[in-house]
């Protein structure tokens, strides 16, 4: 997934109103008016916030009869757990890095913490 995508599905999922519209769509399509339900916005508001999630390819709208239903596109959610797993295991590595450098100073004979204490300046 590249930046400007991954930016516009972040963007899409940083308002409370869209993720409750993907929440819903997890349990399967809805129309607009269903998915404009639970909330007290109007129904321009309510197509911009499609429209954003649309943009961010999260949501795909097709034609049946005169409905069109939404329906929820995973693939850009799981770039951006892709994006996510990999920082969280660069941030797992880093910690078990310093968690090893720990254990070593520790086990240092004779070591009573001079690595970590300030160093006196006897100028």
């Amino acid at each position: 997934m590249d930046s400007e995508q991954l930016d516009a599905v972040y963007g899409a999922l940083s308002d409370a109103t869209r993720r409750a519209m993907l929440a819903r769509l997890a349990k399967g399509e809805a129309s607009v008016n269903e998915l404009a339900a639970p909330f007290d916005i109007s129904q321009p508001a309510i197509s911009r916030h499609i429209k954003v999630l649309e943009q961010a390819g999260l949501v795909t709208r097709s034609r049946a009869a005169q409905k069109r239903p939404v329906k929820i596109s995973l693939a850009p959610l799981e770039g951006a757990v892709d994006h996510l797993e990999g920082l969280r295991q660069a941030y797992a590595a880093s910690f078990a890095r310093l968690d090893a450098l720990l254990e070593h100073l520790k086990s240092v004979p004779g070591d009573s913490g001079a690595a970590t204490s300030p160093r006196k300046d006897n100028t």
